[in-house]
């Protein structure tokens, strides 16, 4: 082993140690999200100005990784950007506590999705290389596993603060300790592993390879239509509520339940994605084409079903899925793939749950159908990127 390169042993302790950064950073992020909509009602914020606030704020933070990956290709500053988005994000958590009006408090909202989009690029980048001495689906796997860990004890937290306390204030200066740690383990995974922000050298002969080829077309492609078709948990939980198919105090415990289908397969479709390669997504999609008609037409049974196979492929789109970028792409232009392929996701779920939302309120029908014709559609370029690879 040199003291600038991965091996199998220390690319594995960079995935943990990254992983246990993500941790931290989700409980302290995901608790916020969790009450921010409450929160914000308090502060004197229509149910209009929430619903714009929070789309976008989504949609900005999936625009924003665009330039950021462009800006890591062409600066090479990984770890500058890493530190600053994670900075950028983390602070903005306890300072959810002093907004004291509305607008204030969604300019926090929104600078915490601006700091995950700044970070996102280059940070996947440098999972990337270590992934390529483990395997890119047991590197992205692993740390979506101790990310979920995170999502699943951030809400935990504010609910238990809220129990005690009351005050959502309180809760949100809370969640400050995993955002301080936050900065702490990156700051000191940044030391330990400085390599990992060091772009491999082109060959003699390559110009750098960054032209994007057609297979990552096609597998964004895939990406989009699965999530077009993917529902968001809001407004699952809304149609639980609505219906009453589940009891109100369930539907976190489902949530909570979800977070730990994906984690899980996070680390099983990983592990198969290594071994045999893109055809192991195909049995995601059709996880996510039958979590729609269990959640929206079943009965409590098949709800909780549909939650659990919500929750599994959702592990999957944020492992496998960016795990797969990797394959395509040479090191030197992979912050800027990994910028268009996030924001092609994040775009085309953001269009996709305002559809499903409008189809909703018309017929929970009509939206299953949409949801499942996309899934199925998105096989079409996955096929076609399988069959070009073969």
């Amino acid at each position: 082993m040199t003291d600038n390169s991965f091996d199998k042993k220390n690319a594995l302790a960079f995935i943990v140690a990254f992983g246990i950064v993500s941790l931290f950073a989700d409980m302290a992020y995901e608790g916020m999200r969790g009450i921010a909509g409450p929160y914000l009602a308090l502060l004197g914020a229509s149910g209009t100005a929430v619903g714009i606030i929070a789309g976008t704020g989504e949609l900005a933070g999936y625009l924003l990784r665009l330039a950021s990956g462009r800006l890591v290709q062409r600066t090479q500053a990984y770890w500058a950007i890493t530190l600053a988005g994670y900075a950028l994000q983390m602070l903005a958590v306890p300072l959810m506590a002093l907004a004291g009006q509305w607008w204030i408090a969604a300019g926090f909202i929104i600078a915490e999705r601006t700091g995950k989009a700044l970070r996102n690029p280059a940070a996947n980048t440098m999972l990337s290389r270590a992934g390529e001495k483990i395997g890119q689906g047991w590197a992205f796997g692993l740390h979506e596993a101790l990310d979920q860990t995170g999502a699943l004890a951030g809400p935990l937290i504010t609910a238990l603060v809220l129990a005690r306390h009351g005050q959502y204030t309180t809760a949100f200066l809370w969640l400050g300790v995993p955002a301080l740690i936050t900065l702490a383990i990156v700051v000191g995974v940044s030391l330990a592993y400085p390599w990992a922000g060091r772009a491999t050298p082109p060959a003699a002969k390559d110009d750098g390879g960054t032209a994007l080829p057609r297979a990552f077309w096609l597998y964004a492609a895939t990406s989009a239509l699965v999530a077009f078709g993917f529902a968001d948990w809001p407004l699952i939980a809304y149609h639980f509520a609505q219906a009453k198919v589940v009891s109100p105090t369930l539907v976190p415990v489902l949530y909570a339940g979800a977070m730990g289908a994906a984690g899980a397969a996070a680390l099983i479709f990983g592990r198969l994605f290594d071994r045999i390669g893109f055809v192991i997504i195909v049995p995601a999609i059709l996880i996510a084409a039958v979590s729609a008609p269990l959640a929206f037409l079943g009965n409590e049974t098949l709800a909780i079903v549909g939650a659990i196979c919500w929750g599994a492929a959702l592990g999957v789109e944020t492992s496998a899925l960016n795990a797969g970028v990797a394959k395509f792409v040479p090191d030197r232009a992979r912050a800027n793939a990994f910028g268009i392929f996030s924001a092609v996701f994040g775009i085309a779920w953001f269009a996709g749950s305002a559809a499903m939302g409008a189809l909703y309120d018309v017929s929970a029908t009509a939206l299953v159908a949409v949801s499942i014709a996309a899934e199925t559609v998105a096989l079409v370029p996955l096929v076609l990127l399988i069959r070009e690879r073969a």
